[in-house]
């Protein structure tokens, strides 16, 4: 497979990153996790937009421009004659020793890298059964300057889907320093009550009096929410609470890898006297919810749709 490391591609085994690097010394960068359909790459102008907005934001960088990146992402697919993948744009902070050497206050030349796998494929139980999910350890800073975007600074989200893997669960959900759900490791969080759609507020969506949200404005997350106003289902943005979740008719998890990811249940790790043991708690009743499978058939339907350029019936 090819990689596109600032404007070349090389094969992957020779794809490499200085070792003054800024996001391999201090973590300093920002990727996007994007899905390619049909030989073209979904909203792919919403995942570029979002990055440049944080390198904005965080003051990473503010030479990032949108179309040339959309134009990166679409030749690395084609370079590798991919139809359908998995591809992820890293952008860092560049080489920190040219950066002493020029001196420049603005910042130097960001790290920009593109790879591109096979879709991954998961089983079809994950979508017929759905899946159980875990408490992250730990809690999600609001006022936390990387909160609510896609940093390189992943390692406790990581740990914690591996330690959601050994309870045999497939994604560990994050609560805030007030108790409120921000979302999973890697993924929006959305829950079904009375036909409605409800989902944290993310950041940016802010009222004035709010404190900043921990949590990502999604691509898949915008998604599920314009596919539900389609079918005239209101979607609300609030302040969520673990009860929120386990009260609700439905819940299901968004992310550009899978989609749309049911939700059955929480299983929490209980200490006493003999030992850690699992408890589980159902939502709802504990199977997949009739609105969850229709949206996870719509979304599908979209990405073909906004891929191929073809409209799509049924």
């Amino acid at each position: 497979m090819k990689v596109w490391i600032n404007g070349i591609f090389v094969e992957d085994q020779e794809a490499k990153v200085g070792v003054f690097d800024a996001g391999f010394q201090h973590g300093v960068g920002l990727f996007e996790t994007l899905l390619a359909r049909n030989g073209q790459v979904f909203r792919v102008g919403q995942h570029m937009q979002r990055l440049a907005d944080s390198a904005s934001m965080l003051r990473l960088t503010e030479k990032l421009q949108v179309d040339p990146l959309v134009e990166a992402l679409q030749l690395t697919l084609e370079e590798n004659k991919q139809t359908d993948a998995r591809m992820r744009l890293t952008i860092t902070g560049g080489d920190l020793n040219m950066l002493q050497r020029t001196g420049n206050s603005d910042g130097g030349d960001p790290t920009i890298v593109i790879q591109t796998q096979p879709p991954t494929e998961y089983p079809a139980g994950f979508y017929e059964n759905g899946v159980m999910v875990s408490l992250a350890s730990g809690r999600v800073n609001p006022y936390e300057l990387g909160a609510g975007h896609k940093t390189l600074n992943y390692w406790s989200k990581l740990l914690n889907l591996q330690l959601s893997a050994m309870q045999q669960c497939g994604e560990a959900l994050w609560l805030t320093p007030g108790a409120h759900v921000a979302g999973g490791s890697v993924s929006n969080i959305f829950v079904v009550n009375d036909g409605t759609l409800f989902t944290p507020i993310a950041r940016g969506e802010e009222d004035e009096n709010d404190e900043p949200s921990a949590t990502l404005p999604g691509i898949t997350r915008q998604s599920i929410i314009e596919i539900a106003d389609g079918l005239g289902i209101g979607t609300r943005r609030d302040e969520m609470t673990i009860d929120t979740v386990l009260s609700a008719e439905e819940v299901f998890l968004t992310n550009s890898s899978w989609g749309v990811l049911p939700v059955v249940g929480i299983r929490a790790q209980v200490q006493s006297n003999d030992g850690s043991s699992s408890q589980d708690q159902a939502i709802g009743d504990g199977i997949v919810g009739n609105l969850t499978k229709q949206l996870h058939i719509d979304y599908q339907k979209l990405v073909d749709q906004e891929t191929s350029n073809i409209v799509v019936s049924g």
